[in-house]
């Protein structure tokens, strides 16, 4: 949105303002712009012109003495608004907020003003296009997003929040020439990157074109230039082309007796630019700057048309997409092909009926549209983007970060699609690249939670696949199995992002608890106390005042902040032990003495006995990999939970001269109930079956290897092979690392430490 200048603010001596008395000149012209766009409206009723018309003095005036930048008065700019959004038919309340869009940000008009004035459904669509700048955020880059957040969520309630947001943005692409040249950049990019791409997802391509090429012309102005005399040459030699064409397909359906119409299209400037420099291709080699769309009456009349063509000029193949039995994601319909036309020349054909062509060039607007047109308005409303928007809401339900919802939303933006099939022959579109998991996500969370394996087209693959055009897939699934954290690393659809970081968030929250009162108790036996009270019956009342204490709503937020290590079970065990003496229960001093005897001074955060069953509150330190058997040692990061490291380690002893109060006590439980990770380095003469000899030997002593990494040397003498494998403890460690040295080929094999 332009924001709003005024020529001559007043002096700070001067008192409040008087608001600016606009010439005849500009209220001529304000109330001109204004007859144009009543002209556009005969499709409302004279109530709900009525109602406009109120909306547009109250904007009026709400506007009055602000001009802007091109020194126009500023109602000039919600009327156009307002136009745009009269060429897609949008109803009354729309029309009045588009009229009344900037009256919240600009105007001190509040949304109570607009509620008693013209009712909460304008007020809720005015409050959804303001943005959130009367909040304080940390960076701009965090009130953009969170405004975004406010307004996509806004959009998923109400999809004409988002078209009164597209028309916005359009007039103020088309005048942004009149802005400071420094906001160029910033407002062409953010439009390019952000709203075209909506514009796109919601099928809306007329507007996506103009948007992009109104970016590019901001962006990269010397480009612009250059393409757009390029194309202005190609169209002058190629006329004849083009009438010649034109000619030869009015015979062909005029001798069939098709009524139909034809005219030519011609790639918008962004997108020849964008091909060239994608496919680093001249402007010579981009051979389908023009194309013809034929318009035809009815479905069948596609298909019959598609016939004449090819007889007319032969197809190129591969160069055919049905995209009418396979409709886009954004609901585009269409058949595309490309014919071979006179000189040998590519030409790019699209056929479809009116009702095709309306949805193809307004998208979702064409829901407005369609009320004019009882017999089209039957048109699946899956294929006019509202799937996308309820996936809007839900993600927003899950996310409450702005910045990761609108990640979330980024990935989702671009509709390219594959097509796929389930085994019960449903189709399903998903974004190019996504994978086996991102389609069981697709078909709902559940399937996606409980994943274990896929079959594609009946054969089985792994789930990080690429699904392809016609794939058929089918997911096997199991009760007991959960999402994995490598699965974010090749996900594709926020969907499916949005359900594992939900997953994992709740995963890690449980960890947390789970450590955060292993820390409590430990830590309250060090005072004496043998276990942590009841949260309910008598000791309720001491865990009531230790929350007021410590400021958390529950026990269990309590628990995995102690967890994160965001406080310290110390202190928070003295005070639960304090409460616990005031309500009558003593400490046990035999238990105390024995207790701080046998920790001695390093019992002040509490001991905890890890057995490998901590999950993602407990992480090993990929410094020293510590096996069981090694003595070590237990870091609590602020806010990272537990990090265990080797007592010897030199990252563990730096941190601990640094963060000594952060270290506790921490010990191997008798069984563990995993392997874990080490690392060895093992030298050997390189030569054939070298490696093999090494993995026997890993293998005789029962372990796993999960990574090899060979040093960039010479192939030939001595040659150092990593390894990172999974042990039981250290006793199978030595008990493989006896087996290497044994081995003939190998020189030399130890663990790998940064100890020494």
């Amino acid at each position: 949105m332009c924001a709003a200048t005024n020529p001559n603010p007043p002096k700070a001596s001067q008192g409040p303002p008087l608001p600016k008395v606009m010439s005849a000149a500009e209220s001529n012209a304000a109330a001109a712009s204004f007859a144009r766009l009543t002209s556009r409206l005969d499709y409302l009723s004279a109530a709900d012109l009525a109602s406009v018309k109120s909306a547009y003095r109250y904007s009026d005036e709400a506007h009055l003495g602000q001009l802007r930048n091109s020194g126009e008065p500023y109602i000039t700019h919600p009327i156009a608004v307002a136009a745009q959004c009269a060429e897609w038919k949008l109803d009354a309340q729309a029309l009045m907020a588009a009229l009344l869009h900037d009256a919240m940000e600009d105007c001190a008009v509040t949304k109570t003003d607009l509620i008693e004035r013209f009712g909460s459904p304008v007020a809720e669509l005015v409050d959804g296009l303001t943005k959130l700048e009367k909040l304080q955020f940390n960076t701009r880059e965090e009130n953009q997003a969170e405004s975004f957040r406010k307004m996509l969520l806004a959009m998923a309630r109400d999809v004409r929040v988002i078209l009164i947001k597209l028309a916005d943005r359009t007039h103020n692409m088309r005048t942004l020439s009149d802005a400071p040249r420094t906001k160029w950049a910033r407002i062409a990019s953010e439009t390019l990157e952000i709203y075209a791409p909506i514009a796109h997802r919601l099928g809306l391509n007329q507007t996506y074109r103009e948007l992009q090429d109104l970016s590019f012309r901001y962006l990269r102005p010397w480009r612009y230039a250059i393409v757009s005399k390029a194309v202005a040459k190609a169209r002058g030699r190629r006329r004849d082309l083009i009438q010649k064409v034109q000619a030869d397909l009015e015979a062909t359906f005029e001798r069939h007796g098709m009524t139909v119409r034809i005219y030519g299209r011609e790639k918008s400037l962004y997108s020849i630019y964008h091909k060239m420099d994608e496919k680093n291709l001249s402007f010579a080699q981009v051979t389908d700057i023009y194309g013809f769309r034929v318009i035809v009456p009815g479905l069948i009349d596609c298909y019959t048309a598609l016939g004449l063509l090819h007889q007319l000029y032969k197809p190129v193949p591969g160069k055919f997409k049905d995209h009418i039995a396979i409709s886009k994601i954004n609901g585009y319909q269409s058949l595309h092909t490309t014919l071979v036309g006179p000189s040998s020349i590519n030409v790019e054909f699209q056929v479809r009926t009116e009702a095709m062509h309306l949805v193809a060039e307004t998208g979702i607007a064409a829901h407005w549209l369609y009320k004019e047109s009882p017999d089209e308005s039957k048109a699946n409303p899956d294929r006019l983007g509202s799937k996308w928007l309820q996936s809007l809401l839900d993600i927003g339900n899950e996310t409450h970060d702005a910045n990761e919802f609108w990640e979330h939303v980024k990935v989702d933006l671009f509709p390219d699609a594959v097509y796929v099939f389930t085994p019960k022959s449903r189709i399903m579109a998903m974004p190019r690249g996504a994978t086996v998991v991102d389609f069981a996500y697709a078909i709902h969370s559940n399937v996606g939670d409980h994943a274990v394996a896929a079959r594609v087209n009946n054969e089985q693959v792994p789930l990080r696949t690429e699904v392809q055009n016609g794939d058929v897939i089918e997911i096997i699934t199991a009760k007991e199995s959960y999402p994995n954290p490598a699965w974010m690393g090749f996900v594709r659809t926020a969907r499916a992002r949005s359900k594992i970081r939900q997953h994992l968030r709740s995963l890690a929250q449980d960890d947390s608890q789970n450590l955060g009162e292993k820390m409590l108790a430990q830590a309250l036996r060090a005072e004496g106390i043998e276990h942590l009270p009841d949260e309910q019956g008598a000791m309720a009342g001491v865990w009531d005042k230790l929350l007021r204490f410590s400021g958390n709503r529950t026990r269990s937020d309590l628990l995995v902040e102690i967890g994160l290590g965001r406080r310290i079970a110390s202190i928070v065990a003295k005070r639960l032990a304090k409460l616990l003496s005031d309500a009558g229960e003593k400490p046990n001093a035999l238990l105390l003495t024995r207790e701080r005897f046998m920790a001695g001074e390093a019992v002040a955060q509490g001991g905890v006995a890890i057995d490998g069953s901590e999950n993602t509150s407990v992480r090993f330190a990929t410094c020293c990999r510590p096996v069981p058997g090694d003595p070590i040692l237990g870091y609590l990061g602020r806010g990272e939970g537990l990090t265990v490291h080797h007592r010897d380690c030199q990252v563990a002893v730096k941190l601990k001269n640094k963060d000594s109060e952060r270290f506790i006590v921490v010990e191997w439980a008798d069984e563990p109930v995993r392997t874990f990770e080490t690392g060895i380095v093992v030298t050997v003469n390189n030569g054939k079956g070298v490696l093999a000899k090494v993995a026997s030997a890993l293998a005789a002593a029962e372990v796993d290897i999960i990574q090899i990494n060979m040093a960039d040397e010479s192939p030939q003498g001595a040659v150092d092979l990593k390894f990172i494998i999974a042990v039981r403890d250290a006793q199978q460690l030595e008990s493989a690392l006896r087996n290497l040295r044994h081995t003939h080929v190998v020189l030399k094999a130890q663990r790998i430490t940064n100890s020494n």
